[in-house]
């Protein structure tokens, strides 16, 4: 059994750990607030581009690269978005398990994986372990701003773009990939956390590039419309024509719909955050209490063994006759 000294060192530890685990809580819940603004001052302008984007689906031919599956694909890029810091419960684990089921799915369909990290525990997670990262980003999982992001976008979209035939060229400022030339690819699949709500963060996978379902859903709305309505639709014009537009926008398109998978996975991070960090709040309680009603028993005994041995004591004086 511990002894009384060791009960109250170890309820000072609890304490401690619990004073860390308690500020960390509220960080993560103000963090979480600023992360919802972001996503809500973002929707305006990603709303808007969707608009145009499917009413210019509507009017083009749809003949873009970004559009459609090529034939005979034969590399996938996996881009996963964890954090850089941890303490937040199972955000990181779930992320890297769908990752790598994700993977095992493309291997087994006939796909070369390369493999992109942001966060700095999915960078270590596959360093550790030896497994190869085309590129990484750290350093603003918890805050992404448009600048910071730039590069990974224009990763994603170039290296969609050159195609596997292709490469691209890295610039500086890539992790681990500093001025390297990095084979190209034909799809582009993310794997994030998507925000259900304050308590339940689900890690999804969701393919970027091609993009070629979203767009064409609104073209066969759009010929449905004309066709109840005697191929009279909406009376649009497009400076320059509707093929440039899009050529000029999809990108564009694309990078935005990638920023607000950051913004999203940022706010799930703050959640989650925030949920391990309770939890662990509340167990530090529940054991400090613990541990103080073990303290407060053995003290109580060891009062009772003190006032038994004097009352002994006293009577074994007493039988004596020392007493007198």
């Amino acid at each position: 059994m511990a002894t009384l000294r060791e009960l109250r060192d170890r309820i000072r530890s609890v304490n401690s750990t619990k004073k860390i685990t308690k500020a960390q809580e509220l960080i993560a819940t103000s963090q979480i607030t600023k992360a919802q603004q972001r996503v809500a001052a973002a929707k305006p302008y990603a709303d808007e581009l969707k608009e145009v984007m499917e009413r210019l689906a509507a009017a083009s031919s749809l003949d873009h690269p970004m559009l459609h599956e090529r034939e005979n694909g034969r590399v996938a890029a996996i881009l996963v978005v964890s954090s850089d810091r941890g303490m937040a419960g199972g955000y990181n684990h779930n992320v890297l398990k769908k990752a790598a089921q994700l993977e095992r799915m493309l291997k087994d369909a006939g796909y070369d994986v390369v493999r992109f990290v942001t966060g700095n525990k999915g960078v270590t997670h596959y360093r550790f372990r030896g497994m190869d990262v085309a590129g990484a980003w750290t350093g603003w999982s918890q805050q992404p701003s448009w600048d910071a992001t730039h590069d990974v976008r224009h990763h994603m979209v170039g290296g969609f773009m050159a195609g596997s035939e292709g490469t691209v060229k890295w610039r500086e400022g890539v992790d681990g990939a500093e001025g390297e030339s990095v084979r190209g690819f034909d799809q582009v699949h993310v794997v994030y956390t998507e925000f259900v709500s304050m308590l339940s963060q689900e890690a999804t996978v969701h393919q970027l590039l091609p993009i070629e379902p979203v767009l064409s859903e609104s073209k066969y709305e759009y010929e449905h419309m004309l066709a109840e309505n005697e191929g009279v639709g909406p009376d649009m014009e497009f400076e320059p024509d509707p093929d440039t537009l899009m050529a000029e926008l999809l990108p564009v398109y694309v990078s935005r719909a990638l920023f607000s998978i950051f913004l999203e996975a940022s706010a799930s991070e703050s959640a989650s955050r925030r949920t391990a960090m309770k939890n662990a709040t509340d167990n530090a309680t529940d054991l400090a209490n613990q541990l103080s009603r073990e303290a407060n028993q053995l003290r109580q005994a060891k009062i009772t063994q003190e006032i038994t041995e004097i009352i002994g004591g006293a009577g074994a004086l007493s039988g004596s006759g020392e007493s007198d």
